[in-house]
């Protein structure tokens, strides 16, 4: 499944994809330099790496990047993860380059696009920062992309060097300069910048050892996590193809025919959304009780066993009802979040086949908690392969526009939560108990149309119904069935 972003379509500079604010993962308590005494002897290259140094810090410390190894190395730890055939523009502040925002996109398979697109990346960002309160003194690009079979780390250098020019253009169009541009691929760096084949040789610089550079050090000290890649971020969401694919598809056929039929009952349809959220709450309760696994494909094999062919069915189809997804959408905080998110997981690995754009539903859940739990990268990412599922879901294009704008998902948490009360209320209305005692049919007219019983309200004092956990028979499951009672017994 390839990135949403990675589409040939245009970007909304008030809505970059894979925007990150200007506190971003690591500066987000400070800042960091980046010196260049190691190319003291490179006039023209001194002058890029000096002004292209991040500020930024981790915790109380202050970082130093001195040289293009240590940008190239950097990268991960400044956007959370590591990005993989992606350009990402990272705003330069003052003359010390403190970091600012960033932008993320796929690279466009069309060289055709990358003029375009670097226009609209370039606007993205500098917009994006004028709107913060400071305009970008200076932009670091990056291109990220790994050999395609044959190709070596130097044809891809090589060709993506047009790319690197058109972003350089396009930011000196806005008055903005590209103090540098490294080009990342098949384990070696190259910069396009820098003439002097000395320090930048044509063979390209290898990356350095994964956690041993300063910055390593101090995020690690800090105690943040550089997330997975991207392409393992998406291999946890995409739908199974193995041959357990073809046992869950006929299980999919066949709850489709037995949830139509149910649903054309009278109240049927309250039945199936109260039955659907009841057992998404009992298999979350099997993955909470099941060992912790650290290792993220162990676990997610883990959560598949917890659930049957037959169940996540059910809950694939009973989501693609707007009302009942809206209500899953409330277990988004507190301890239900986390098995409420591999449960989403769970269920995009179950839209195989003919079903993939059922997938939309679970993916925009999947997106939003994780959103809500603060992690925008994966909430991104879902969100982007729910539209890539279904490109007209009305609840992922919502929750992408915001989380790509690198809105605050509170105001949304509040409005679930209102959402919830209002509910549960309108509940305690209509359950309150109704009398018992009998009609004297004896002493009415022949004819007459029976009194109706008014509801009898509890008496102070008495305890209330606790509505914590909804009933699996659901609120008008039993009016009905109090209603009926009441009518066999006049």
């Amino acid at each position: 499944m390839t990135n949403h972003s990675e589409q040939n379509d245009s970007i909304d500079p008030d809505n970059c994809t894979d925007a990150v604010s200007s506190s971003g993962t690591v500066d987000s308590a400070g800042s960091s330099d980046v010196d260049s005494t190691d190319h003291a002897d490179h006039a023209d290259h001194a002058d890029h790496a000096e002004q292209a140094g991040s500020s930024g810090s981790v915790g109380e410390a202050l970082v130093t990047l001195r040289t293009p190894a240590e940008l190239a190395d950097a990268l991960p730890y400044l956007l959370g993860f590591r990005p993989e055939e992606s350009v990402v523009l990272i705003a330069l502040h003052g003359e010390r380059g403190r970091l600012g925002g960033r932008v993320r996109l796929g690279i466009p398979g069309r060289a055709e696009d990358w003029p375009s697109i670097a226009e609209q990346l370039a606007q993205c960002l500098v917009g994006g920062c004028e709107r913060r309160g400071a305009r970008p003194d200076g932009i670091i690009a990056f291109l990220c992309a790994e050999p395609d079979g044959a190709e070596s780390g130097r044809q891809v250098m090589e060709r993506l060097r047009p790319l690197a020019q058109v972003l350089r253009t396009a930011c000196g169009r806005l008055d903005v300069p590209v103090y540098e541009v490294v080009c990342i691929s098949g384990g070696s760096f190259w910069t396009y910048c820098c003439p002097d084949g000395e320090c930048c040789p044509p063979e390209g610089v290898p990356l350095l050892r994964p956690g041993t550079s300063v910055l390593a050090a101090a995020t690690a000290y800090a105690g943040i996590q550089v997330g997975v890649t991207t392409r393992e971020m998406r291999a946890r969401l995409m739908p199974w193809d193995s041959a357990a694919a073809r046992d869950q598809q006929a299980a999919l056929d066949a709850a489709g025919v037995a949830i139509v039929r149910r649903i054309m009952e009278e109240g049927g349809h309250a039945e199936v959304a109260a039955d659907t959220l009841d057992l998404a709450r009992r298999i979350m309760g099997r993955m909470t009780a099941a060992p912790l696994v650290s290792d993220r494909l162990e676990a997610d094999l883990q959560d598949d066993e917890l659930m049957a062919h037959d169940e996540a069915a059910a809950l694939i189809l009973g989501l693609q009802d707007r009302t009942t997804r809206d209500q899953a959408a409330e277990w988004m905080e507190g301890d239900i979040a986390a098995p409420a998110l591999r449960l989403w997981r769970a269920l995009a690995r179950r839209c195989v086949g003919t079903y993939g754009e059922h997938a939309a539903a679970p993916l925009s859940l999947a997106g939003w908690v994780a959103w809500s739990l603060g992690d925008t990268t994966e909430g991104q990412e879902a969100l982007d392969m729910a539209l890539c599922a279904d490109p007209s879901y009305t609840f992922a294009q919502l929750l992408h526009h915001a989380c790509a704008g690198d809105l605050d998902p509170e105001p949304i948490r509040r409005c679930l939560r209102g959402e919830r009360t209002g509910r549960d209320a309108k509940e305690d209305q209509a359950d309150l108990p109704l009398t018992t005692e009998l009609l004297d049919t004896e002493k009415e007219p022949v004819g007459a149309v029976p009194r109706r019983r008014r509801p009898v309200r509890p008496k102070s004092g008495s305890p209330a119904r606790s509505t914590d956990r909804p009933s699996t028979a659901g609120p008008q499951n039993r009016r009905r069935t109090i209603r009926r009672a009441a009518r066999n017994e006049t």
